[in-house]
């Protein structure tokens, strides 16, 4: 990625890599980036989303018409940074309006080195998605504008999601500790494959001490904090290449440890479980997407932010190295596996976020599903 100060008048370009382009305004830094292009149906909290870190390496579509109008403030952020590689919106707001607004928007993009498009028909953009599938992109503006053949051997050059292995590219390097808010009832070691902030603070409400440990953490060390559970978080890549992640999480569900995975965390169970993961066409992000719990029936509006699935049996339990296992949620717009359950050993996961900082609050039992699971397991 290159980048200059940002130029809202500056003209840009996005180039897809089946040759398709938009025409719009730079929004943000002016230069030029690359990534997967993906579309985000959420019409608040794009915030949270921008720093996310399982968008590392992909340029995000919101399908919302204005976005920033509540400016960006220094508490909703979901990490350190922006990690989306692009952003793309229709119409950006001219001024922020929120009494926590610090700056706008455009300043934060640009002041991050985060190339942006705006101004393009983000409607047309998300239903070619929806057709063709989520593929390479790349956005250009200023000295990076150049022959459209040009840029689209750039773009095609870029790497692909597939394949990439990507968490220990966002995950802390060293451990740190969120502590219980109120009495200590617990302790939980985190696996940080790209874990959000909120996460964390949704166990510690609960008298929950969260160990965070990096990606690469063993065994060895996750037994080193005397966890009464163990979390895998959510992050970014394909969970094909998750070799190291798998054996860990295999590793808790032979000593029977309360094991609770999101989202990446779901697919490396699935993995742990024998079932296969896949990519889906164009993937679930928003904060609007239906999800069926099957085991008390009940439907949850959730966020989402998921490029790939896992491959398991819903019509009936599966035998598994480690008992039997089911398919808990799924989502009810395409039958996608959204969450697994053992039914032997405790442990369990779901695809979706219910930390879910911007809304909704659906799923939040979860994380009391988990401390019901740690409380059993001390029993």
């Amino acid at each position: 990625m290159t980048t200059s100060n940002r130029g809202a008048t500056s003209p840009a370009v996005l180039v897809l890599e089946d040759g398709r382009t938009f025409r719009g305004r730079a929004y943000g830094a002016v230069g030029e980036t690359f990534g997967e292009a993906v579309f985000s149906t959420g019409m608040t909290g794009y915030q949270e989303t921008l720093t996310d870190p399982s968008y590392h390496r992909q340029v995000v579509v919101m399908t919302a018409p204005h976005i920033g109008n509540t400016g960006v403030n220094d508490e909703d952020p979901e990490s350190k940074r922006i990690w989306v590689s692009g952003y793309v919106v229709r119409d950006p707001a001219r001024t922020p309006s929120n009494w926590r607004s610090r700056r706008s928007l455009d300043e934060e993009l640009s002041d991050q080195g985060v190339v942006g498009i705006s101004g393009i028909d983000t409607r047309a953009l998300t239903r070619h998605l929806r057709e063709r599938g989520a593929m390479r992109v790349g956005i250009f503006s200023g000295g990076a504008l150049a022959d459209e053949a040009a840029l689209l051997a750039k773009v095609r050059e870029a790497p692909q999601m597939k394949g990439a292995d990507l968490s220990g590219e966002v995950a802390t390097e060293e451990a740190y500790v969120v502590p219980a808010i109120g009495t200590r009832k617990f302790t939980v070691a985190a696996i940080d494959l790209g874990i959000k902030g909120m996460t964390p603070q949704r166990m510690a409400e609960r008298g929950i001490e969260v160990h965070i440990l990096p990606a690469t953490a063993t065994a060895e060390d996750v037994y080193a904090v005397n966890p009464d559970g163990v979390f895998f978080s959510n992050g970014p890549g394909d969970p094909a290449t998750a070799d190291h992640p798998v054996s860990l999480m295999r590793a808790v569900l032979e000593r029977s440890t309360p094991l609770f995975g999101i989202c990446f965390g779901n697919q490396i169970l699935g993995r742990a479980l024998g079932f296969g993961t896949f990519k889906l066409k164009y993937g679930h992000r928003g904060i609007n997407q239906p999800v069926q719990d099957r085991t008390t029936g009940k439907v949850e509006v959730t966020a989402h932010n998921h490029g790939f699935a896992v491959d398991a049996p819903l019509d009936a339990p599966s035998d598994t190295p480690f008992g039997r296992a089911e398919v808990s949620h799924v989502c009810l717009n395409d039958n996608v596996v959204e969450g697994l359950r053992l039914l032997d050993r405790p442990a369990f996961s779901v695809q979706y976020h219910p930390e879910a900082a911007a809304g909704p609050h659906d799923a939040a039992y979860l994380f009391d599903r988990f401390v019901s699971l740690m409380e059993g397991q001390r029993a």
